[in-house]
């Protein structure tokens, strides 16, 4: 670590002796590059490295290498620096060669008649911690404690940003509480609860998560291959930490005349722009981004490097029938001994969109729980969303309450006075799980800004789609988000796959009945039944000629004896229930057993009636 530490400062503060900046056989940009996408891949070397999501910023030390585990939620225009320059000492009037490279502000004393000088390019992002990302994920991928720094006094007071966005907090009431938060309050005197005031308008993340770590935003500077990223990508990307006090004084428009920072479009730049796009770096620090690692998934008990291990996939494969009957059991205890619903809620935990054909997402499985006990109130539907948030990395609970639904800003919207994107409820990352509590909805009218709210939420169900606002068009912006909705009767809203739930068992208190069905599930088992849920996902799915050819001819008989009795509609989702049930086995092919088994639970579902009848022609 300290070599690392040594090497890197080097890198910062002056370019390496003999190379420059416009010198592109040096090849010392990308050494650097490469030395640390090597120590990364070392055994266990991600851990030696602190994270924004864990350590508090004012006890890392500036010009450090550091991680953060992140969503892009904007991207701003590049922007111009000095890769190259010279500096004169002003006493004896030597000039030194400097690299501005992973940096922010350059030296003073700069040459501006220097021929050594050179403009380069970088690409900014915002990112936030991953929106909705589960407590456990965060003490999991937590490597180090918070302990202030024997060699490093910390100097920078943590400041509120909340005065500068209330226009943004009025769009997004707080006031709501856990009626579309993520998680709910706990005790706990071991709890530190250090987190940074931000509104709502910059990351609905941080009213999501249980704030056991310190949470902030960053912008990094991408040097390379910008193209390659996308808005609402997650990564964990390591990078050098910036907190120069200067950017802070551009914030507040003081005299920034010491911070020579290349920026030709700097004059047309308004001041809301300017002062959204350079938030005070206590709060939002820079990161010059050196190497990132693309996450197909955060959970931390299933690094990518295990995946690759195929002695560990083979006995991870061999424990996931096991893993799979004692989930099962699980689901239907916390489904009130519903064994149906029970299988339905592991299959659809396990859906994914794995492609897409022309509009239509595949793998996709919305499935709409209803029967939930009414005369429970709310206990009900909120402790069986804490227990799925014990087992998912990520998500999110939305509350439609009228209120809600009116007010609340599920769609982002371009704010073209700040150049900014305002992030909305749906801007969440992939294999998210968004659960709709439909049982809070009353009586009302919805007004138009509910009407689009309802709108967007169907989008997400039906095509995996978010429009984004920017107000003179809509731009489409494919999802892969993971919809439970929990209602009394069916729901107005789509749905893949309609279960009603046929309790087997009263309590006479549900949410002492649903604590203790919470609380009797060790920690090794939890994890693993997070461990099988990821797994079941990442595994590789095919039908063979032969099965299909059987399939086919099944297909072809049940329409013989009643034509109606089964739609082209219905063979993807018999397809789609078929799949999901080899996966949940660790079965990467179709076979006739599980294509019976899914021919049969589809029966047993479409042969429940609800006291209530139907709402609506969503789905039979």
């Amino acid at each position: 670590w300290t070599c690392w530490l040594v090497y890197m400062r080097c890198i910062v503060f002056c370019i390496p002796s003999g190379a420059s900046q416009n010198s592109s056989d040096s090849g010392w940009e990308a050494k650097v590059t490469e030395f640390f996408r090597q120590r990364l891949m070392e055994k266990d070397a991600h851990t030696w490295v602190p994270s924004l999501n864990d350590v508090p910023l004012h006890y890392l030390k500036p010009n450090s290498l550091v991680k953060f585990r992140c969503l892009i939620q904007d991207m701003f225009d590049p922007e111009f620096y000095m890769g190259a320059y010279d500096t004169v000492d002003p006493s004896t009037k030597a000039k030194v060669l400097r690299c501005g490279k992973y940096k922010d502000v350059t030296e003073c004393g700069v040459d501006l008649d220097s021929a050594n000088m050179v403009t380069s390019e970088r690409q900014t992002f915002y990112c936030v911690p991953i929106p909705g990302e589960s407590p456990w994920v965060k003490e999991i991928s937590s490597c180090a404690r918070v302990v202030p720094s024997t060699s490093y006094v910390p100097s920078r007071q943590k400041r509120s940003y909340e005065d500068d966005d209330e226009d943004d907090m009025d769009t997004q009431p707080q006031a709501q509480g856990h009626a579309h938060n993520g998680t709910t309050g706990r005790d706990g005197d071991a709890l530190v609860e250090t987190t940074i005031s931000l509104s709502h308008s910059l990351t609905h993340s941080l009213t999501h998560t249980l704030c056991k770590t310190t949470l902030t935003l960053s912008v990094p500077y991408v040097y390379a291959d910008w193209d390659s990223f996308k808005l609402n990508d997650t990564m964990e990307v390591y990078g050098i930490l910036s907190v120069s006090p200067a950017l802070s004084a551009l914030s507040d428009q003081s005299d920034t005349s010491s911070s020579l920072i290349l920026d030709p479009a700097e004059c047309m730049e308004t001041a809301e722009e300017l002062r959204v796009h350079s938030p005070p770096a206590s709060l939002v620090p820079r990161l010059h981004l050196i190497h990132t690692q693309r996450l197909a998934h955060n959970n931390p008990l299933l690094p990518p490097a295990a995946l690759e291990d195929s002695a560990a996939c083979n006995t991870l494969h061999d424990t996931m029938v096991s893993v799979r009957a004692e989930l099962l059991a699980y689901f239907t205890q916390l489904l009130l001994g519903d064994v149906l619903a029970a299988e339905y809620l592991l299959l659809h935990l396990i859906s994914n969109v794995y492609a897409r054909r022309d509009v239509i997402p595949l793998g996709k499985f919305t499935l709409n729980l209803s029967g939930c006990p009414a005369t429970a109130g709310p206990a009900y539907t909120e402790q069986l969303y804490c227990a799925l948030q014990q087992l998912v990395p990520s998500a999110y609970r939305l509350s439609m309450t009228l209120q809600n639904m009116n007010q609340l800003r599920l769609v982002p919207r371009k704010d073209y006075v700040a150049n900014r994107l305002l992030s909305g409820a749906l801007q969440l990352a992939a294999n998210t799980s968004l659960y709709l509590d439909e049982t809070q909805l009353e009586q009302g009218q919805l007004d138009p800004a509910g009407v689009r709210n309802i709108t967007a939420l169907g989008n997400v169900i039906s095509w995996q789609k978010v429009d984004y606002d920017f107000n003179y068009h809509q731009m489409e912006f494919p999802s892969n988000i993971n919809v439970l909705i929990a209602s009394e009767g069916r729901s107005l809203l789509p749905s893949d796959c309609h279960v009603h739930l046929q309790p087997q068992v009263t309590p006479p208190n549900m949410e002492a009945y649903l604590g203790s069905a919470l609380t009797a599930q060790s920690s090794s088992q939890l994890n693993k039944f997070r461990l099988y849920l990821t797994m079941a996902r990442t595994l590789d799915y095919s039908i063979s000629e032969e099965v299909t050819k059987a399939v086919e001819d099944d297909f072809v008989d049940m329409r013989k004896d009643d034509p109606q009795s089964i739609s082209a509609d219905d063979l993807h989702s018999l397809l789609g229930v078929a799949r999901l049930l080899c996966l949940s086995l660790g079965q990467s092919a179709l076979s006739t057993d599980a294509w019976s088994r899914a021919k049969h639970i589809e029966t047993l579902r479409k042969s429940r009636s609800e006291p209530q009848g139907c709402l609506n022609g969503n789905e039979p």
